[in-house]
């Protein structure tokens, strides 16, 4: 039995390191999916802005266009004048040219308005896309290192699992599936030490009966009160 209960400590402490470097691994996971975001979310601003640049150059030609189609009105006007033989014609046909120039006038002030935005744009294009070569070339020697460190801690996982499972071979299966449950049960601590009388998994009295039995070390006693499976352990003297 003491062998039994030896294996059982054993097989708790096995269980500990699982669960702290699973906690770990995770972590590492987390802090990847991290260093991911970042970077998609530096793509995603680079092809709003790019997309946004992309917006102005379709207005600017437009405009372009709508400039050209003033500058035509205005020639065409101005040729007509010369056929004009009323004042009032002549008047009308020269409110129109006004009218077409000061549109001309307008269209120019918005199509350098577009010009500088869109320069503006390109400048802050061209400054995310160092911060993006930088922040990618970052981004896979942080995801290497971080891969590294997972590699090792699942290397550690799986050889702390095999010894778990070599365990668990040599106890009965009764024994492990009570260990197991109880290991759900109770936030992963199945086994608990005993000492001066008390289980200090829970931090209850334990009934006197049930303490001296466990000096006997003949069977597998559980707390009354968590139901964890007891260890002796004696106090170690100074």
């Amino acid at each position: 039995m003491k062998k039994r209960l030896d294996m059982l400590e054993q097989l708790q402490e096995i269980d500990y390191l699982i669960d702290n470097l699973k906690t770990a691994r995770n972590g590492l996971t987390g802090e990847m999916g991290g260093i991911e975001q970042a970077l998609i979310e530096a793509r995603l601003e680079l092809a709003g802005l790019e997309s946004r640049v992309v917006q102005l150059e379709q207005e600017k030609e437009e405009l372009e266009t709508g400039q050209a189609a003033e500058q035509e009105n205005i020639r065409r006007s101005e040729a007509n004048m010369k056929e004009i033989k009323t004042n009032k014609e002549y008047q009308a046909v020269g409110r129109e040219i006004a009218a077409a120039r000061r549109q001309a006038a307008e269209i120019d002030e918005q199509t350098l308005q577009k010009i500088g935005l869109i320069d503006d744009l390109n400048t802050e294009i061209a400054a995310l896309n160092d911060t993006l070569a930088e922040l990618e070339q970052n981004t896979s020697q942080r995801r290497d290192e971080k891969q590294a460190e997972i590699d090792k801690i699942q290397q550690d996982i799986d050889e702390d699992v095999a010894r778990r499972e070599a365990i668990t071979k040599e106890l009965p299966a009764g024994v492990v599936k009570r260990y197991n449950a109880l290991r759900e049960q109770r936030r992963g601590q199945a086994v608990a030490i005993a000492r001066d009388g008390y289980c200090l998994g829970c931090n209850m009295n334990l009934p006197p009966q049930l303490y001296n039995s466990l000096f006997r070390g003949d069977e597998l006693i559980s707390c009354p009160h968590c139901q964890r499976m007891l260890i002796l352990k004696h106090q170690k003297s100074q």
